[in-house]
């Protein structure tokens, strides 16, 4: 079957097998950002957004966002570096396998919730395995992050 998605702003069209992952199209069109970590909807290191809400791309076929806006970490440069400077800074990026998933869904958080409380964070952080630390790292970056942008972008 072919697919058109609309991949970090621009438009691929494909040949897939209807049982092709979304994980796997990412990938092979240069994501390499997403990744395969569980392959059980754990883990959350394959997280994508769609139409601009994070899924699990490890347990979504392609043919389901066929016409969609899908985008990975690659199409979202400019808000995961202003972001992943925080992380870094608390010191939560020890391995770093699992900052693109983090990343993603703390930039979804941030869309969707300005002004989140600590419990709200960690639903948002609770689909993302970190094997490297306690998640206090980048419950301080999230924090210093989001109190950087009521200051207006001044740290």
């Amino acid at each position: 079957m072919v697919v058109t998605i609309t991949l970090n702003g621009k438009k691929v069209e494909a040949l897939v097998k209807p049982d092709t992952l979304l994980i796997d199209f990412v990938r092979d069109h240069g994501c390499y950002s997403v990744k395969r970590g569980c392959e059980t909807s754990n883990c959350g290191l394959c997280t994508v957004f769609v139409n601009d809400k994070p899924v699990l791309s490890c347990s979504m076929l392609v043919a389901r966002v066929n016409g969609c806006k899908v985008d990975t970490l690659e199409g979202l440069q400019k808000e995961a570096e202003e972001f992943g400077a925080f992380i870094a800074d608390q010191g939560a990026e020890q391995c770093g396998f699992c900052n693109p998933g983090m990343i993603m869904n703390a930039i979804a958080l941030f869309r969707e919730n300005p002004d989140p409380s600590d419990e709200e964070i960690k639903e948002y952080l609770a689909g993302n395995l970190c094997r490297c630390s306690g998640y206090e790292g980048q419950m301080r970056g999230i924090k210093a992050f989001l109190e950087y942008k009521k200051n207006g972008g001044s740290r």
